[in-house]
């Protein structure tokens, strides 16, 4: 994991200091993070001689890092140590200064060979593709998926008392959902049976969005024989599960692989609290919020979203849509803020293409 300067906080940078940064700079400060992203270790003046293919002294190459320092790009892990990137470096490096390309023929038909339909349920797919960005990256991955949704068999309103009204689901394989909804005007029971049936009517094998959807349009347009109240009493039981929480569900794979860069009980149990957080409802609405914001992949380096701010992780996240363009999902990877970005990025941008090509 990346370690803080002391009393300096590793985001801070000059304003306006990166248009001053030379050439010369910059390809130094380049070979000092993909140094750090390959060992994890702080560099030095002299490898950084062995490494560079210009001609300077170990003294010109500290004078250069001691800018880096000044502009808030690099921090000292120890007294007479070599430097490391900051989170602001790190972040400077992959907005101004990342090199990737796109993924090979044969990397594109292994991702796609992986995700394939065949034989398989959505589910499936979405647990071999999180897995395979973790083997990939030796990192976490994760998926945020729509839970599958099954054809319904059967809904009723049933009245509890004049105002509450109790919706059963019942999907076609025998599984009961239950909610129950408020009135604003008392319902009477031959209403409920008019709402059952006329719903019952259009079931014909959909799901509950595509009778959701069905029955908005129909209920807009005024075609039903229902009145008003009826007809409201439809909407809102049916809208009770239209909501997204309840409806996605997490997948990660590769969690075991965030230990590597690990050695010290405090770290490990930031990585659990991670974990934690983000199985629960708020940290899954967190991460797809995080991917929705984008148009494609999205990159937070440690502490700039407070999700990972006190792990010292980095999220690589892209959405992906159904068929309507609606982002329904996203994929991405966890890992140390010096996981290799190059490689990455383009893999979560290819996957969550795939998967979005599914949906469709």
């Amino acid at each position: 994991m990346i370690e803080a300067p002391p009393n300096k906080k590793s985001t801070s940078i000059k304003d306006n200091s990166f248009d001053d940064i030379s050439a010369r700079s910059r390809s130094i400060f380049r070979e000092i993070v993909e140094a750090y992203v390959e060992t994890g270790e702080a560099v030095g003046s002299r490898t950084l001689a062995k490494r560079l293919n210009i001609n300077l002294s170990p003294a010109s190459i500290r004078n250069v890092m001691a800018d880096l320092e000044e502009l808030g790009l690099l921090f000292a892990p120890h007294t007479s140590a070599g430097r490391l990137p900051t989170e602001a470096g790190l972040r400077f490096f992959v907005d101004g200064l990342l090199e990737f390309g796109n993924l090979t023929r044969d990397e594109r038909d292994a991702i796609e060979a992986r995700c394939s339909t065949s034989g398989r349920t959505l589910e499936d797919v979405y647990a071999e593709a999180t897995s395979m960005l973790a083997g990939l990256s030796r990192c976490a991955g994760l998926v945020i998926a729509p839970k599958a949704e099954k054809p319904l068999k059967h809904v009723e309103f049933v009245s509890l008392d004049p105002k509450r009204i109790l919706v059963v689901l019942v999907n076609s394989e025998g599984a009961v959902e239950n909610r129950v909804i408020e009135s604003l005007n008392s319902v009477s029971s031959s209403d409920l049976v008019g709402a059952t049936n006329y719903v019952n009517a259009r079931l014909a094998g959909k799901t509950l969005s595509d009778l959701r959807d069905e029955l908005a349009k129909d209920l807009d347009s005024h075609r039903s024989e229902l009145d008003e109240l009826t007809s409201r009493v439809i909407a809102t039981g049916l809208a009770a599960w239209s909501g997204g929480e309840d409806r996605t569900s997490l997948i990660v794979r590769g969690q075991s692989q965030l230990l590597d860069d690990v050695t010290a009980i405090a770290d490990l149990d930031r990585i659990r609290v991670l974990f934690d957080v983000l199985e629960t409802k708020k940290g899954l609405t967190r991460l797809l919020e995080l991917a929705q914001n984008a148009e494609g992949v999205r990159i937070y380096i440690g502490s700039e979203d407070k999700l990972f701010g006190l792990t010292g992780c980095s999220l690589v996240v892209a959405p992906y849509h159904d068929s309507r363009d609606h982002i329904v999902g996203a994929i991405g990877v966890i890992g140390p803020t010096r996981i290799n970005y190059g490689r990455i990025i383009p893999m979560v941008d290819y996957t969550a293409q795939v998967i979005g090509r599914l949906m469709g």
